[in-house]
């Protein structure tokens, strides 16, 4: 942090008569935190942090070593345009997790983006995402009552919900996130914003950012936002297709001119190293259990381990080249939904590429054919796995992994692991409408 940055934040909030400034940050499950502070103490926390208890955050300290100090990252500073504007306007900051000593602190998750971006620097490489965040309106939080019944983008009186993309994109265009598209999706009052690629850690802290900015627009006009992954049966979930690529310097490191696809060796073995690690790193990509609802074969959402150019039913997509568009030669990896926590998927998505990398991976052929039309021995014959099928199987894989240990760190991923059989053992013991309807009458 410089003089300069903090000159920056402390004259822009002067001008913008801002009265109170939230510092926000993430708990492991990808929640967002904050807390406010008066303009009158924003010079002090800018240079010393804001002192706080971590207790009672999920997944950070224990009792005993709660102290902690929130950071303010002044190039995150930001005026939260739904707040009053001309005057006792409202500010933000994303912070980094400290000790009382001053060093990171291992449970963040934004410092564990930064440890595996860190490990790609050192490589030579910096990680770029794109992620299309999908989303449904409903009337309220109680039941899932839809506004529309338009389908993919449609621009008709169906779409009741376009003002409040509009408005959603002006708001997130205040607060400096570039966005490149916003339709309606496949499913009835399903919405989609895409926001513009960029370096991954500025992306996480868009992401967070983002799924607010919905809620509260969609809050001011009456209706509720949700990225719950599967809110309604027999219709597509939400996912948060992650489109990816490794730069060194200004080159794009996954561009090959001369390869049949445009895609370089670094490039084959990135996809070949996230093929295989997916199942370990589904756990943090899609880590609720309503998130297996979201991965069933028929609504879009992919389910076994196969890469394709164009097909849009695999799990790693690549995107047609376009001449003169080298910088944009990417892979897209379907599986993720809206409801991650966005700092630990991206570094879980580029630890898995990067082992394909280090490792020397080899990338499996290309599976051109509709994989859900094949029968079960086709697929054991090409090889063909999948993804998890519930949060069970997927905290099984993970507790396996040494990919995810490393990449998350032993603490987070101990928590993170404990977490998650707490939440599969309450689901495991209701007894839901479906058996009611099933068994009741005839047992």
């Amino acid at each position: 942090m410089t003089t300069k940055d903090k000159e920056y934040v402390l004259k822009t909030a002067r001008e913008n008569d801002v009265r109170f400034i939230r510092l926000w940050f993430t708990d492991i499950l990808g929640f967002l935190k904050s807390f406010a502070i008066t303009i009158g103490e924003l010079e002090e926390a800018l240079e010393d942090g804001m002192g706080f208890d971590g207790s009672s955050i999920e997944g950070y300290a224990r009792i005993d070593e709660s102290d902690m100090i929130a950071m303010p990252d002044p190039s995150t500073f930001a005026i939260l345009p739904w707040r009053p504007r001309e005057h006792n306007a409202v500010g933000r900051m994303f912070c980094d997790i400290l000790r009382p000593g001053g060093e990171p602190y291992e449970r963040d998750p934004r410092y564990i983006l930064k440890r595996n971006l860190a490990r790609a620097a050192e490589m030579g490489y910096t990680f770029y995402v794109g992620p299309e965040l999908e989303y449904f309106y409903f009337k309220s939080p109680e039941s899932p009552e839809v506004l529309d019944r338009g389908s993919y983008f449609d621009l008709t009186p169906l779409d009741v919900a376009s003002d409040l993309r509009r408005d959603t994109v002006i708001a997130l265009e205040e607060l400096g996130i570039g966005v490149e598209y916003s339709h309606h999706e496949v499913g009835p009052s399903q919405h989609e914003i895409d926001m513009r690629y960029t370096d991954a850690l500025t992306m996480a802290d868009n992401a967070m950012t983002f799924r607010l900015v919905v809620k509260e627009i969609a809050l001011l006009n009456g209706v509720y936002a949700t990225f719950m992954p599967k809110p309604l049966f027999g219709e597509n979930g939400s996912g948060m297709h992650t489109h990816m690529s490794l730069f060194q310097g200004d080159r794009n490191a996954f561009f090959d001119p001369d390869d049949e696809h445009h895609l370089s060796d670094i490039a084959k073995k990135f996809i070949a190293g996230l093929l295989r690690h997916a199942p370990e790193i589904t756990l943090v990509c899609n880590q609720w259990v309503n998130s297996y609802k979201r991965l069933v074969p028929g609504y879009e959402a992919p389910v076994y381990l196969t890469w394709a150019v164009r097909n849009r039913s695999d799990l790693i997509r690549v995107p047609e080249y376009k001449p003169g568009k080298e910088k944009a030669t990417r892979i897209e990896f379907r599986s993720p939904d809206p409801a991650c926590n966005p700092y630990l998927a991206f570094a879980c998505m580029l630890a898995a590429g990067l082992e394909g990398i280090i490792n020397d991976y080899e990338l499996p052929p290309m599976v051109d054919r509709n994989v859900y039309e094949m029968s079960e021995e086709e697929r054991e014959e090409l090889g063909i796995g999948q993804l998890p099928e519930d949060l069970y199987e997927a905290i099984q894989i993970a507790e396996k992994s040494e990919l995810l240990r490393k990449t998350l760190g032993d603490e987070v991923f101990h928590t993170l692991i404990e977490n998650k059989k707490i939440e599969w053992e309450r689901y495991r013991a209701q007894v839901t409408e479906w058996e009611m309807a099933q068994y009741l009458p005839v047992l």
